[in-house]
């Protein structure tokens, strides 16, 4: 479902030229919950923003569903954003002035959708998320799981098949964290609409119960046994897959 091959990116020039990603090669399968871990500056969010057309890289190519992009700017790249993928970041980036069902519609709106089928897509979704008693509280009558819910409901609103998770649970207590876990792995394994989420994480225990794990390190993917990779074993108790 997504396929990158050979992706670089850079910043800088000359002898202030950094090397960030160097040659990036990895796939999604639909319906796949994939985590990425690595050390803070390696490069993790420049990956996610080159993935989700918000920058360009500098060589090498990605195929989402069809659609090859990866070194065209964003403006070359707008149907990536509107069509293919969904994003939900640490921060729940909600209006506080409006419910989460117009949270959710909103964003459908602001996409093109109209006003009736927005709400009626937004409803689902939250449906979906478990917010169907929700829907008409405003986030600050709603707990910081709730929050990052509604954030969900609008990344899936648009049917987009892969959603792209920045630390989702770093604003969320420990039991939060783990609701929202469970859900991606749901929405991922849905029968009859799977997505594809590939999810950047700090948390190893996070990581350790995503379908697959990968590490980025030295601008490289590395297929994981991440807990080998990074010493995890004794902080997980040496548990098996």
């Amino acid at each position: 479902m997504l396929q990158i091959d050979s992706l670089t990116k850079s910043f800088g020039f000359g002898a202030a030229k950094l090397e960030v990603l160097k040659g990036i090669t990895l796939s999604v399968e639909q319906g796949e919950l994939v985590a990425l871990m690595g050390p803070s500056g390696c490069g993790k969010s420049t990956l996610l923003n080159i993935i989700g057309g918000l920058l360009s890289g500098d060589g090498g190519e990605i195929d989402l569903n069809g659609r090859k992009y990866g070194r065209k700017g964003p403006s070359s790249v707008v149907d990536v954003r509107r069509e293919l993928v969904g994003w939900i970041f640490q921060d729940f980036h909600l209006l506080n002035n409006l419910s989460a069902l117009d949270n959710v519609a909103m964003a459908l709106e602001l996409s093109g959708v109209d006003s009736k089928q927005a709400e009626s897509r937004a409803s689902a979704a939250l449906e979906r998320v478990g917010l169907g008693d929700r829907m008409h509280h405003i986030p600050d009558q709603l707990s910081g799981g709730q929050q990052q819910r509604v954030a969900i409901a609008r990344a899936i609103a648009g049917n987009r098949p892969l959603l792209l998770a920045d630390e989702p649970t770093g604003n969320l207590d420990i039991a939060s964290g783990k609701d929202v876990l469970q859900l991606f792995k749901d929405l991922c394994h849905d029968e009859d609409n799977p997505i594809s989420i590939l999810m950047v994480t700090h948390d190893p225990e996070l990581a350790a119960n995503a379908d697959r794990m990968l590490l980025l390190r030295d601008g490289k993917t590395e297929a994981s046994d991440i807990r080998s990779a990074w010493g995890l074993d004794d902080e997980l108790g040496g548990e098996e897959e």
